[in-house]
């Protein structure tokens, strides 16, 4: 039986403090560009103190790319947990979490981040290292739910591969169009559920 961790008073209210922080940072950057603001204009429209800010980001950069990574979904992803572990398939479950993490409205604000940093390449290393917190996420689920069945190498390979293949959505290199995106449906463009399909699709029959 897998025991499902609730989050403390103390930790939900330092994730939210954390969230006020990065949303902040984030309509900073998206309305003034990322030298646009200083830590200063965060805490003020945020409404906490610069020793708040330091407890919880090194500086702006990665309190703007944090926006993406603050997501309410802990619970959902430890009941995915305790619902498959051992009675799916690796990839099945996969499936399942990248659609818990990536939902369209966090997508939307990746590719945001992305087209921040090519104006911005101070922003770059920390949206990639937001992307591995998330490909680290997904193989710690995947060894909880594998129960030994695979090795760590194997779930190694499979997140790598899942979050390899979501990069072209977020710098837009593929003509992947999402629900509520103008002209939906127009030649040569796929959807973003036909794409997650085709993706498992592949990681499941091999290419």
């Amino acid at each position: 039986m897998i025991t499902i961790h609730k989050q403390s008073l103390r930790d939900i209210k330092k994730e939210a403090t954390a969230l006020a922080l990065a949303e902040a940072a984030f309509e900073l950057a998206l309305d003034r560009g990322l030298d646009g603001f200083v830590v200063e204009d965060i805490v003020q429209r945020a409404g906490y103190s610069r020793r708040t800010f330091a407890n919880h980001f090194s500086c702006k950069e990665e309190a703007v790319a944090a926006a993406a990574v603050i997501f309410k979904g802990a619970p959902e992803e430890e009941e995915l947990v305790a619902e498959l572990s051992g009675t799916a398939s690796m990839v099945d479950i996969l499936h399942q979490l990248m659609r818990m993490q990536f939902t369209i409205e966090q997508i939307k604000t990746m590719r945001k981040l992305v087209r921040l940093s090519k104006q911005s390449p101070t922003l770059e290393p920390y949206i990639l290292t937001i992307f591995h917190q998330f490909q680290k996420k997904a193989q710690y689920i995947l060894n909880r739910c594998s129960r030994g069945r695979h090795s760590e190498m194997y779930t190694h390979l499979l997140a790598g591969a899942m979050y390899g293949a979501a990069l072209p959505l977020l710098d837009s290199e593929l003509n992947v169009q999402f629900p509520g995106d103008p002209d939906e449906g127009a030649p040569g463009v796929i959807t973003f559920d036909q794409y997650l399909k085709d993706m498992f699709r592949y990681l499941s029959k091999g290419f």
